[in-house]
């Protein structure tokens, strides 16, 4: 019996030393994408590109709305003084400013959210492969985009950012790769030729 249990005790601690062994090597490592989307020169120059493209809709639209609130101002003001086919006929041409200034207001956030989501998309795609790209020269065997408490010893968007920012310029990037575009991260892409 004596003989038994030692026979046990010995199996269940080399089966423990290696269950240890395992865990040790398994690596998990966390990608914080709003960061990403917030520091990568990839996304900086999708947030600028966008700035530019929306830019005149945008000040259009500040414009219509300063100038709805004039008229606006101004019915109720001389409202009350003026004759009342007048005042409708102004009452009218103000509603139909404020409908075409609520569509121009909706389709210019239609197209600007759809242009973000494609912007977005391709750097989130970017990303990917350069996540992919340091988790297998790493040799991370999980790495994680959502999670409701993470170890800061886990983070990995620090060195997704920069190998995302050293290869900014690449249409193809690869981690570690020195060669690159030859920008330094605070220069990133330049402007390119336009889509349109």
């Amino acid at each position: 019996m004596n003989t038994f249990m030692r026979t046990t005790f010995f199996s269940l601690l080399m089966l423990g030393s290696v269950w240890a062994v395992h865990a040790q090597e398994f690596r998990v490592g966390y990608v914080n994408t709003d960061r990403i989307f917030r520091e990568a020169n990839t996304a900086k120059a999708a947030q600028t590109k966008l700035e530019q493209e929306f830019s005149k809709r945008e000040k259009e639209l500040v414009e219509m709305s300063n100038s709805l609130k004039s008229a606006t101002e101004k019915l109720d003001r001389d409202g009350p003084t003026l004759p009342e086919s007048q005042r409708l006929s102004r009452q009218k041409s103000v509603v139909e400013f404020d409908r075409d200034f609520q569509r121009k207001r909706r389709e210019f956030q239609e197209d600007l959210n759809a242009r973000k989501n494609e912007e977005f998309q391709q750097v989130l795609e970017k990303a990917n492969r350069v996540v992919r790209q340091v988790a297998e020269s790493e040799k991370y065997d999980l790495v994680l985009q959502e999670a409701v408490y993470i170890n800061p010893k886990h983070d990995i968007t620090d060195k997704v950012i920069k190998a995302i920012n050293a290869n900014a310029g690449n249409t193809t990037p690869a981690f570690g790769n020195t060669n690159g575009s030859g920008l330094s991260p605070a220069q990133g892409p330049g402007p390119g030729p336009s889509s349109k």
